[in-house]
């Protein structure tokens, strides 16, 4: 008796079915797992503040900034972090940036794990893997544009004409190739901090941290600056968080991530844990 399945018998939707579609996971950069930040209490003075008191008498009481607290980003994504004044979101990217750690919890980039760098290997890091955009540009004052961008090249002990020539090509990016001879004070706060940009580009890092890139700027400069990331990050398929209080430049990323309580939920779906 021959097999109903041996090959001889054909199914009436043979041949229709499409495929299912491949799933691919996108390519993790940084994660964050169960991240936990508390500042311990000051003491006033004349008093102490030890493990397990409740404070009494301290100048500063412990401050809990996240708890459990975990993030995913990945390659190519530019995700904005928002919440209130005083949330936690600027100690958030100092842990990411390894510069500063966490009570609980790690910090991975790729297959690094920050948590195991010595000093030395944390500077290395945020020279080598991310770029990092304060909200005051930070520029030293008695060099010109083209040797501020070039310093992070010049600090891990590039030949200066290589360093000098990668900066010229991000401050040509940034919109300010024709001004690389001016030293900081003589250009206004947008191209100060356009400068900056392109100094925590010039490295090609993996990741770029923005802490308020527009905070200090009008309202007609933030937009050319934010814009100007925005370009950036698609023209060079970056890898962005940016911390902001603008909502309107935060929905125009990919993800927008709300610091409420501790934790990290979906900036636009309310009660979303991410």
């Amino acid at each position: 008796m021959s097999d109903p399945l041996d090959g001889d018998v054909r199914f009436e939707n043979e041949g229709t079915l499409e495929p299912l579609p491949v799933v691919r996971e996108r390519t993790v950069v940084m994660r964050a797992v169960g991240l936990t930040k508390i500042y311990a209490a000051v003491a006033s003075r004349g008093g102490s503040a030890s493990k397990g008191s409740t404070n009494q008498g301290s100048a500063r009481p412990a401050l809990e900034l996240f708890r459990g607290l975990d993030l995913k980003v990945h390659a190519g994504e530019m995700i904005a972090i928002v919440g209130e004044s005083g949330a936690g979101k600027s100690s958030l990217l100092h842990l990411l940036a390894a510069l500063d750690t966490p009570t609980a919890g790690e910090v991975w980039c790729g297959e690094a794990r920050l948590s195991l760098f010595t000093p030395k290997q944390a500077a290395e890091f945020r020279n080598r893997d991310v770029g990092y955009v304060w909200q005051f540009h930070y520029l030293l004052p008695e060099f010109s544009a083209l040797e501020n961008a070039a310093m992070p090249l010049l600090a891990r002990g590039m030949r200066r004409a290589e360093a000098l020539e990668k900066a010229q090509f991000w401050l040509t990016e940034v919109g300010l190739g024709d001004r690389a001879e001016h030293r900081s004070g003589e250009l206004s706060g947008g191209e100060q901090q356009r400068v900056s940009l392109a100094r925590a580009l010039v490295t090609e890092p993996r990741l770029l941290l923005a802490d308020e890139p527009t905070g200090d700027l009008d309202g007609k400069t933030a937009e050319a600056v934010f814009s100007l990331i925005q370009r950036l990050h698609e023209a060079h398929g970056l890898t962005s968080v940016l911390v902001t209080h603008n909502l309107e430049f935060a929905e125009r990323c990919d993800r927008v991530l709300k610091l409420r309580e501790g934790r990290l939920v979906d900036g636009r779906a309310g009660d979303g844990r991410v």
